[in-house]
């Protein structure tokens, strides 16, 4: 098994205990970012920000994915092959692509680290001896063999090994005060006198030493260290040594033994391993200036965290648009990101959107626990439930929240942590007096910055000499922006574009500037800001300005390069040159490679000005140009991601439009990911505008995108959405097949008796339009949810049924072969063995025909069953084999667990429990990575092995029509 190496350089040591090369600085860098997360989902996004932060190329993306591929590469050449036949488990490491982004599937024990992490917790368990704790923590300790992530940079790979540091150093003081319970202080000091040297102003490490040296009989080297501690506190602080240090030299002076350490014999708990620990914290604004006196109130709050240990500790900071709210709570959360070694969760809540689109508290939560690793099909569909799991998961962690942009307390009170240890950072324009008071949350209004940081935020950017040189023009740019730190942001951009100019001339032109913000901000911000917008618009090239009023039109969260091309009805190559002209002006932010976003202030000038700008149906052509560039390009991934599944109707294609195009399915599916948020926001947004059949057939066209991610809120939500635009519409059509998305949604939440509800009025409607497609795909889903309710007779009739109906389309539609394969999973649920072989034989000929691989391995392990319970056990073998095969071509995990579980039961069936218990435990393995809930089942046959058996239930399993 290859064994991982972080604590220390990057190393990887395969099966044969050969080293294998891990690449050069940035190749380490992705997977050292993979294994401190090992076993869990790693976004795309997170993978970024952790290996270029803001030192991005300029094909971020490719470079990723060509050290995934590089990476992949290295692992299997250390790994040994899977040995079906045997009952092997796979004996190599797998990195994988999902819904989550990447996930190097490894145990923990593998990667050092995660081993540290381990036995540093089981020393601490209470049930230990003192001769365990010394023996694990020796161990645990041994791992390092140096600097971790040594020959790495970053700021990700500072802050982690910074966190790593501290975790040590904790330990080594847990192991040296176990080694000198046992009697061997002469042991510890060689370890405690090379990190006093490396942190002389850590005192519990000099505490060690003096405790060792003084039980060692080196009393006067105590003696010393305290005298060089003393020292450099006074030197580089200007403090006296604390209590505890105090205490145990006025003993060594008395000649008395050391008092009991203050820490006890084991540091507190570190981030748990195997958990996911989010690092969500966008990146600092650039030149963040002042706020000296709110970093220290932030500071002290933290400190007092310390002493609440009965309270969450909640701090909101308040403070008009624009006056740098967010920059702040970001920049101190960065700055004490490694005080909360469980992670950072941050949510734009979007209180103050111009849209309207406010993320709701529900939103928020599923975001968070996606982030904390809950698989989707995981998360509870109340909200309260949601909130439970949610304060579940952070109890006993560390864990820094930062709600940003909250409209009120009852937007934020749903996602503020349940026990204490976790901090959260509210952000508003308002005062959240009703937080302050309910929850005890610290109040910080944020103000203007006072003339002094004005004129340091300027000469940040803009160099101190320049400044320094024209100090009346500086004072009226800071006045005329009335101390704004978003409105100073924009001038220096500006100035610094145009070193050549004088700052009088930038004060001349910001004075001969008018205009009002007040008209839409409810008198926030002075009259003098909208003057700073307006000046800089005006300087913007016509298209550009152009593209900038534009996006007051978007209801999404953030827009891309070829989105933005789209709205303006420029080629992609001139847009991105716009953007980019934006993006040096302050006026947009590229907050990820090639995608942008407005601060909502500027959202709401662009908002003005494209109704100022811009008449009616030319804003309409805009919208109608973004939707129909967002429906057709979803539509491009829908026959990857779906292949057999008929096609939706679309209007031609406008020869304005150019949809991406998509060459294979990991693409179509991060396309999808990736604009998730702006492909339910254009739904709604082509409700708002009236453009109906957009609204149905964008669910429609993401039926595989959903499905394949579980994003079943989101799948939901737009499928309801869709089906009243329809109705609304009268457009029977768009209502049909708007019906069977519902119903598709709703079978996989388990709703089964609403989907056959809906599913009965696609099949009304179908026959009534004489859609015959559309009848069989609704027969073969009323099938397949009668057959998971436990009702296989209703099964069998509805898929016979849609059988009969699509033999009559006289077409190959490649529909047959599914049916037939839940045809057969019927009959066998019903015990009518021959007719379910019979319809499986024929269903494999039809799948083989189209390599309909994921169906297939569906049929094959169908077969194993009908064999099993035919007491053929050889049979059943040779058809469970087949069907892994099938499924681990394809990377089907759930194929494979399921199968494996049914392999076990063969096993036992014929007298051979330890390899059932093989099988069943490889299954668990691949279904407790999920938190899939057949887990149980099989933990359940694995505690009743060694018990008299009970004929299996076979599970309901089968493949929705689609």
């Amino acid at each position: 098994m290859t064994e991982f190496l972080l604590l220390g350089t990057v190393e990887l040591r395969g099966a044969d205990g050969a080293a294998a090369d891990p690449g050069p600085a940035k190749q380490r860098t992705v997977l050292a970012a993979l294994l401190v997360d090992a076993g869990r989902w790693v976004a795309t996004e997170t993978l970024i920000d952790r290996v270029w932060g803001q030192d991005l190329p300029a094909q971020t993306r490719p470079s990723l994915y060509a050290y995934i591929a590089r990476i992949r590469r290295m692992l299997a050449s250390t790994a040994a092959p899977l040995d079906v036949g045997t009952g092997g488990a796979a004996a190599g490491p797998q990195l994988r692509r999902g819904p989550g982004g990447y996930l190097l599937d490894v145990p923990l024990d593998r990667v050092d680290v995660h081993r540290f992490r381990r036995l540093v917790d089981q020393a601490r368990a209470t049930d230990r001896t003192a001769a365990e704790r010394v023996a694990g923590l020796r161990e645990a300790l041994g791992l390092w063999r140096g600097e971790p992530l040594a020959g790495l940079a970053g700021v990700w790979v500072e802050r982690t090994r910074h966190s790593w540091g501290q975790q040590r150093i904790e330990a080594v003081l847990a192991w040296s005060e176990a080694e000198l319970r046992v009697g061997n202080s002469a042991g510890v000091i060689g370890m405690l006198d090379g990190l006093v040297a490396e942190h002389p102003l850590v005192e519990p490490l000099t505490v060690a030493l003096m405790r060792a040296l003084h039980a060692a009989g080196r009393s006067p080297e105590a003696l010393a260290c305290y005298t060089v501690l003393q020292k450099r506190l006074a030197e580089d602080l200007g403090t006296d040594p604390g209590a505890e240090v105090q205490q145990i030299h006025q003993a060594i002076l008395r000649g008395e033994p050391a008092p009991p350490t203050a820490r006890g014999t084991l540091p507190p708990a570190q981030a748990v391993p195997g958990r996911a620990v989010p690092a969500q914290l966008p990146l600092e604004a650039q030149g963040f200036t002042g706020r000296q006196e709110e970093l220290a109130r932030l500071d002290g709050i933290l400190a007092a965290a310390g002493e609440r240990s009965a309270a969450v500790v909640v701090s909101a900071v308040s403070g008009m648009a624009g006056v740098g709210k967010t920059a702040l709570a970001v920049h101190w959360a960065q700055r004490v990101a490694d005080r909360f070694p469980d992670g950072q969760l941050y949510v734009n809540l979007r209180g103050f959107d111009p849209s309207g689109a406010a993320v709701t508290p529900d939103q928020a939560v599923r975001g968070f626990l996606d982030a904390l690793g809950v698989p989707a099909q995981q998360v509870p569909l109340d909200l309260q439930a949601r909130v439970g799991l949610y304060r579940s998961l952070l109890a006993g962690r560390r864990v820094l929240v930062v709600l940003d942009n909250a409209r009120d307390a009852d937007q934020v009170r749903p996602l503020l942590p349940g026990s204490p240890g976790c901090l959260a950072v509210v952000t508003s324009r308002n005062r959240l007096t009703g937080l302050v008071a309910a929850e005890g949350a610290h109040p910080l209004a944020l103000d203007l910055l006072s003339p002094a940081e004005a004129r340091d935020l300027l000469a940040r950017r803009l160099g101190a000499h320049r400044v320094a040189a024209e100090p009346d023009a500086v004072q009226e740019i800071v006045t005329r922006c009335a101390r704004l730190p978003l409105a100073l942001a924009i001038v220096a951009a500006r100035a610094a574009t145009h070193s050549g100019f004088p700052l009088s001339a930038v004060a001349d032109e910001l004075r001969d500037s008018h205009g009002s913000l007040d008209a839409f901000t409810g008198g926030e911000v002075t009259t003098d800001v909208r003057a700073v917008f307006s000046w800089f618009y005006d300087a913007l090239s016509a298209p550009a300005a152009r593209l900038f009023h534009l996006l007051g039109l978007h209801f999404g969260p953030d827009i891309s390069a070829p989105a933005a091309a789209a709205l303006v009805g420029l080629p992609l190559r001139q847009t991105r040159g716009l953007l980019a002209e934006l993006t040096r002006a302050h006026l947009l932010t590229e907050h990820l490679p090639g995608r942008y976003t407005l601060h909502d202030l500027l959202r709401v000038y662009a908002g003005e000005r494209v109704l100022a700008e811009e008449t009616p149906p030319e804003r309409d052509r805009a919208v109608e140009r973004l939707l129909t560039w967002y429906l057709h390009t979803a539509d491009a991934t829908y026959p990857i991601l779906t292949p057999d599944r008929r096609r939706v109707p679309l209007d031609p294609l406008p020869a304005s439009c150019h949809p991406l195009a998509f060459s294979d399915h990991d693409q179509s599916l991060d396309w999808c990911e990736s604009e998730r948020s702006n492909l339910v926001a254009a739904v709604h947004q082509a409700v708002a505008v009236g453009r109906p059949s957009i609204a149905w057939r964008l669910p429609a066209v993401l039926w595989g995108f959903f499905y394949l991610r579980s994003h079943l809120h989101d799948w939901l939500d737009t499928t309801r959405t869709a089906l009243d635009a329809a109705r609304g519409a009268r457009d029977r059509t768009g209502e049909a097949f708007s019906l069977g998305d519902v119903a598709s949604a709703l079978t996989q939440v388990r709703r089964f008796d609403e989907a056959i509800d809906y599913f009965r009025q696609m099949l009304a409607l179908c026959r009534e339009l004489g859609d015959t497609h559309g009848r069989v795909q609704a027969l073969v889903n009323l099938g397949y949810a009668y057959r998971h309710l436990g009702q296989p007779d209703k099964s069998v009739e509805y898929c016979r049924r849609a059988l009969a109906v699509h033999r009559m389309l006289g077409e190959a539609w490649g529909r047959e072969g599914t049916i037939l394969a839940n045809l057969g999973d019927s009959y066998q649920q019903l015990g009518r063995f021959d007719d379910a072989i019979d319809c499986l034989e024929q269903a494999l000929t039809l799948l083989r025909a189209v390599d309909d691989r994921w169906k297939e391995g569906f049929a094959l392990d169908v077969l194993g069953t009908v064999h099993h319970r035919l007491r053929r056990h050889d049979d059943a073998v040779a058809y469970y084999h087949q069907a892994f095969d099938t499924h681990a071509g394809i990377g089907n995990q759930w194929g494979l667990a399921h199968t494996l579980g049914n392999l076990g039961d063969v096993h036992l069936a014929v007298g051979k429990p330890d390899a059932a218990r093989t099988r069943w435990r490889q299954a668990l393995t691949i279904l407790d990575k999920f938190d899939h809930p057949d887990a149980e089942g099989i933990r359940d046959r694995l505690r009743h092995l060694n018990e008299r058996p009970t004929p299996h239930q076979l599970c309901l399993r089968g493949i929705p029509g689609s």
